[in-house]
């Protein structure tokens, strides 16, 4: 099993996108990538910690390649504005992908690289490419939002 860990807006969207994909073992909704420890949802919406809501998905590379990993987040957020995703403002709602090694440093390099010169979006994409920090999982209310109320389909 490998890890990946992608934030693309509201956790909750992006969580049931990556479930639904067969090879992936489990998600979890949390938050990565700022300097506060075991920070609350509160304190990460006030933009203070400078944590992004991510996605950390546990994988099997022998069903699903990480490059297929990186195609459905390229197409389930715009990761071409900056802190925002749809109506959500802040940088906890910013595209960033934390890289967990080398290997998929440039995997998610060259694949920002296609999506860019393929035109996929009308501006520039804005997405982080950034090393996987300390993942904090978010709480337990957040974990599989949508399913737990029966949405099928992602917010985003």
């Amino acid at each position: 099993m490998e890890k990946a860990t992608f934030a693309a807006g509201c956790f909750w969207g992006v969580q049931l996108d990556f479930d639904k994909l067969e090879g992936v073992a489990s998600t979890v909704a949390g938050y990565i990538g700022g300097h506060t420890e075991a920070p609350t949802y509160e304190e990460i919406c006030t933009g203070q910690t400078h944590h992004a809501e991510a996605v950390e998905v546990l994988f099997d590379p022998g069903k699903i390649s990480f490059e297929q990993l990186l195609d459905v987040f390229w197409h389930c957020h715009n990761p071409t504005t900056l802190n925002q995703q749809g109506p959500d403002f802040g940088s906890q709602y910013r595209s960033a992908i934390f890289y967990h090694s080398k290997e998929q440093k440039l995997a998610a390099e060259e694949s920002r690289k296609k999506c860019d010169a393929a035109g996929l979006w009308p501006g520039p994409i804005v997405t982080e490419i950034t090393p996987a920090s300390q993942f904090w999982p978010a709480e337990d209310y957040h974990q599989k939002y949508l399913e737990k109320r029966n949405i099928k389909i992602s917010c985003h």
